[in-house]
């Protein structure tokens, strides 16, 4: 029998226990953190007139106020972050703050001076022959110096270490693998401790992921641990989670060993756009149709010369990934995509906005106020008619409208250290979230209804990113626990979302399996709507509707003790004002047309696999 355990011991346990051993599984807490953010070293963010540092990325991470690039102060509304990583791009490293700096040899260059002009009519100019440098791996020797990235390489790994206070804040040592072959195969690279190498392996040294793999693989041999997190595969055209290697061979299980080892999670939410799934993948599941953002893989086409671009979904979104990992798991006895969920920011303002309702954008003078992100019309116009009547290059690039306040990480882990929250990426008992910070819980077993507690969840099942093997025909069950934000909105449903292999074809399914406000499921599954609102003139949300927790065990009513699965939680916010939305608000205008004017924020639980026995 399936029981909600609202207001129990059990959800009370869920939350911090003090004085518990930390090396105790009891003893693991939510830590919240962003494990991308760019500095001026990334040579975009530079081009944009960001100025931040790593040191004013930790210092924002931790409260402090910064300087964006508009000279607006940036900071943090709510509590500090527990941990971040700076990860600025390994390609070019540096070499456009260099340019920046008047006692540098390199500022008195031809290129430096178009590229860190802050006039945006000769800065985009030489930006885009920048970026289509690193799209289609030609890179500018111009902009290859070695010696620059080696001396801010050891910057970025000085500022971490002289940020890291273990206790109270974590720092890792990091870096962007910024591949374009052909479209996004961009990864973060997370070093665990200290012993992070010379200089980071970049793209202009391989394009291959294959090689990023292999060269962490050798690091590893060596005593330093480091781990990759894919992101924004829904720009890769459908190539991030292909079966097929980068070279076209197929996929074989020595290639998933290698990826497994070296990319145990991924990044599925961030500023520009969420790759969890997408409406032509899940055409069943109502909540696929969340912050996406479609169109990049056009403009890799066109920088490379295609005139008629083919968009692929399939391949490019994480729930598709996981999919194809079953069943070359089931058919072939490997699988390389059994992939944990996190979020981070991919900020390139040295800090992030995680908050609809404070949204600067990314990428510093670029976008950094409503008019210049086209949510607001541009000065002098005063509707939105006569704002659709100007030239395309008199406005802002339509996609960043599409862009999102999103994400963070979410660990359990026992401390805020490096080594313990490195070690929870890991073993994936990590989470994602759009922005806000909801803790997520999600533990399978076959005793959990017995359990009185944490621990016994622990002792008796496996928590998220675990495998579950199967015994015999009976049927495992599932614990899912969410708890509200207290500076977000109030918790409308708890989801479960299946998938699985049937007969050689994908299969999936999305159970609302706790509902907000007192009320079951129905028979097929659903959560009613609670009936939650916006008041679109104001953007107060509903008081009186949602929950601030949900909690259930769980049975899968389809489940086949013969089939291989994976399991994962998706728990829904009530709909707030979109960040598009508060801008128009301040300015007194209307939503721009075309928009979604509310958002339904929402958190993801890593994956439990089941392998029947």
């Amino acid at each position: 029998m399936m029981k909600t355990l609202l207001g129990s011991a059990l959800v009370a346990a869920v939350l911090t226990v003090p004085g518990m051993a930390a090396d105790a599984p009891l003893s693991r807490q939510a830590y919240f953190g962003d494990l991308h953010v760019h500095t001026q070293y990334s040579f975009d963010a530079y081009i944009f007139n960001v100025r931040a540092t790593p040191e004013d990325a930790y210092r924002f991470a931790s409260g402090e106020p910064i300087e964006h690039a508009l000279g607006f102060p940036l900071r943090l509304r709510g509590a500090p972050l527990d941990f971040m990583a700076v990860t600025d791009h390994a390609t070019y490293l540096g070499v456009l703050s260099a340019m920046g700096d008047p006692d540098h040899a390199l500022s008195r260059t031809e290129i430096a001076k178009q590229l860190i002009s802050r006039d945006p009519a000769v800065y985009l100019p030489a930006f885009r022959g920048v970026a289509a440098s690193i799209i289609t791996g030609k890179s500018d020797p111009a902009l290859q110096h070695e010696d620059v990235m080696r001396d801010t390489w050891q910057k970025v790994k000085d500022a971490a270490d002289a940020h890291y206070a273990p206790g109270r804040f974590t720092t890792f040592v990091g870096y962007e693998y910024t591949s374009n072959q052909p479209y996004n195969l961009h990864r973060n690279v997370i070093f665990r401790g200290e012993g992070a190498p010379g200089r980071p392996f970049a793209a202009t040294d391989s394009v291959d992921p294959e090689d990023l793999w292999r060269w962490m693989d050798g690091l590893r041999a060596s005593g330093v641990e480091s781990l990759a997190i894919p992101h924004n595969s829904n720009w890769s055209n459908g190539i991030m989670f292909q079966r097929t290697a980068f070279d076209g061979r197929p996929i074989d299980a020595q290639y998933a060993a290698l990826r497994a080892r070296n990319e145990p999670i991924v990044e599925i939410s961030q500023v520009k756009g969420t790759s969890e799934t997408h409406p032509l993948l899940s055409p069943n599941d109502e909540w696929a149709d969340f912050e996406l953002f479609g169109d990049k893989p056009a403009v890799y086409a066109a920088l490379q010369g295609e005139t008629d671009p083919k968009i692929n979904v399939r391949g490019g979104y994480v729930r598709d990934a996981l999919l194809t990992g079953l069943e070359l798991e089931q058919t072939q006895g490997f699988n390389p995509y059994r992939l944990g969920f996190i979020g981070s920011s991919d900020t390139h303002n040295g800090g992030a906005t995680y908050d609809e309702d404070v949204y600067v954008s990314k990428t510093g003078v670029n976008d950094g106020s409503p008019e210049r992100r086209g949510s607001v019309p541009a000065e002098g116009v005063k509707d939105w008619a006569t704002f659709a009547e100007m030239a395309a290059n008199e406005k802002p690039a339509p996609y960043l409208t599409e862009w999102g306040a999103s994400g963070l990480a979410g660990v359990w882990a026992e401390q805020n250290s490096r080594e313990s929250i490195y070690d929870a990426l890991r073993r994936k008992e990590v989470f994602a979230t759009s922005g806000p910070r909801i803790r997520v819980r999600f533990f399978g077993g076959f005793d959990l209804l017995e359990s009185d507690g944490i621990a016994d969840l622990y002792a008796h099942g496996v928590p998220m990113g675990g495998d579950l093997l199967g015994r015999g025909s009976a049927a495992p069950v599932f614990f899912a626990e969410a708890l509200r934000d207290p500076n977000g909105a109030w918790l409308d449903r708890l989801q479960i979302i299946k998938g699985w292999i049937e007969n050689g074809n994908p299969r999936e399914v999305v159970f609302d399996v706790a509902c907000s406000d007192g009320v079951a499921p129905t028979a097929d599954h659903r959560c009613p709507d609670n009936g939650a609102g916006v008041d679109l003139a104001t953007c107060e949300s509903a008081y009186d509707k949602g929950d601030v927790a949900l909690a259930t065990f769980w049975r899968d009513p389809e489940f086949d003790a013969k089939q291989r699965a994976f399991y994962y939680v998706r728990v829904i916010e009530n709909p707030t004002c979109r960040w598009s939305t508060w801008d128009a608000l301040r300015a007194g205008i209307a939503p721009r047309p075309g928009l979604p004017k509310t958002i339904a924020e929402r958190a993801w639980s890593s994956p439990i696999w089941y392998t029947p026995n």
